[in-house]
């Protein structure tokens, strides 16, 4: 309920263990190119590289006795060697590294899933901006009713704020997400002058950033990574949010296309997309505060503070990835029903549409008597039981001012949504230069 298979997968053990071992693998590569070590040891080592070479169930009981797996899984893959290669496992390297860079290939692999669904949750949003921006409805403030608006327009913030978290994530996945190599104070003295080459040799074997130094306590990239997916679960909550509010039997506005049932209510359509979209991302802020939390470390290795880091971000990436997947379903499949989007529109009888009949009144009235009158009109048309239209219609002061077809124009929905259209074309622009980059 709280990941995907792929992003679970993505995960695991067995993967994080891969890659462990593909940064030792890398890292033994680099170092032949950098001619620190026998290309043929380099060799031999990637080729003992392989996951499903190792129990990592026994790595990780043998973890708890040095507070990391890496000293075991060193020791299983130099067991696993032949004389002459083992030497050169892990050289220069400190377990700190190997974590550090594991966790950015992780985190790699899982946000590539996360952009997609996140993508493709826009795109749905782009396709019910363009279809629905005719489609009006009741804007709602405090929980009130409020002004007319159109479902394009709401689908358009959407569009809008996902675009912006994907913008994020992009940049973190492909700039931030930096490999890890300093040894055990950060000198990478035991390779000498070597240090900084195979640093560059290492990132370009792996495909991750290289830093200007090692960041063993500076846990910025963390941070950032952490607050991508922490704000990118923000904007899939506040969708499901709305679309959990627009689903309400009393409002009635929109539906999942694959609602879900009750255990003991067998009317009961629930949207159940929303609902673990909800769940996961409620989530989000305390593993985002704890990965925040760890960034102040001690001195050029920290006690304890980064250890704390691999748990809360391996589940962090599957909640996210688990909204991220329930949006892009729930757009795809989402109702829309514009009937209860109109009936709702006239609850109030017109009452909505109360700040557009007092402009037009006020180049005559000033503002104090145009908004007094309008109030005053309101409140007898709840008392009578009719509607804003039909008492402006019947008031002289009104009337002295403004025709019967200037009173309809004032309060007609359709006719009062600003710079709505507008908003929802930039939005479409903005996305379709998004795409095209």
């Amino acid at each position: 309920m709280f990941s995907t298979p792929a992003a679970t997968g993505r995960t695991s053990s067995s993967a994080w263990l891969q890659a462990m071992l593909d940064f030792e693998a890398a890292l033994a590569s680099a170092q032949a190119k950098a001619g620190v070590i026998p290309a043929a040891a380099a060799e031999e080592i990637g080729r003992y590289c392989r996951a499903e070479l190792f129990d990592a169930d026994a790595i990780a009981e043998r973890a708890v006795s040095s507070a990391t797996p890496v000293i075991p899984l060193v020791r299983d893959l130099t067991a696993l060697l032949g004389t002459e290669a083992k030497p050169y496992v892990h050289r220069g390297a400190t377990s700190q590294d190997v974590i550090d860079t594991a966790a950015m290939l992780v985190a790699r692999d899982v946000l590539g899933l996360v952009i997609a669904d996140v993508r493709a949750a826009a795109d749905e949003c782009a396709r019910l901006a363009e279809q629905h921006r005719h489609t009006v409805m009741i804007a709602r403030s405090l929980l009130q009713q409020a002004l007319p608006t159109t479902f394009g327009y709401r689908c358009a913030g959407w569009l809008t704020a996902l675009d912006e978290a994907t913008a994020v994530l992009d940049r973190v996945r492909g700039q931030r997400l930096a490999v890890q190599l300093g040894g055990p104070a950060g000198t990478l003295a035991s390779l000498g002058r070597d240090g900084v080459r195979v640093v560059e040799l290492l990132a370009t074997e792996l495909g991750l950033a290289e830093p200007v130094v090692p960041w063993h306590t500076d846990r910025a990239r963390i941070a950032e990574l952490a607050g991508a997916l922490g704000t990118a679960a923000g904007v899939l909550g506040k969708i499901a949010l709305d679309v959990e509010l627009h689903a309400q039997t009393e409002v009635g506005e929109l539906a999942e296309g694959k609602a879900g049932g009750s255990s003991a209510m067998p009317h009961k359509q629930n949207p159940v997309s929303a609902v673990l979209s909800t769940a996961a991302t409620r989530r989000v802020p305390g593993l985002v505060a704890t990965l925040l939390s760890a960034m102040p470390q001690e001195y050029e290795r920290a006690a304890g503070a980064w250890q704390s880091e691999w748990e809360p971000l391996t589940e962090l990436l599957r909640l996210v990835a688990a909204a991220a997947a329930q949006t892009r379903q729930l757009l795809a499949g989402l109702r829309v029903r514009p009937e209860k989007m109109a009936a709702n529109l006239d609850l109030t009888r017109g009452l909505m549409m109360a700040e557009s009949a007092t402009g037009p009144l006020m180049t005559s009235l000033g503002r104090t008597e145009a908004q007094d009158l309008v109030a005053r009109l309101c409140r007898r048309a709840v008392q009578e039981g009719t509607t804003l239209r039909a008492e402006l219609l019947a008031d002289p002061q009104v009337r002295a001012v403004l025709s019967e077809a200037e009173v309809v124009a004032a309060t007609e929905p359709a006719d009062y949504l600003g710079a709505a259209p507008a908003f929802i074309d930039r939005a479409l622009a903005a996305h379709t230069e998004l795409e095209n980059r």
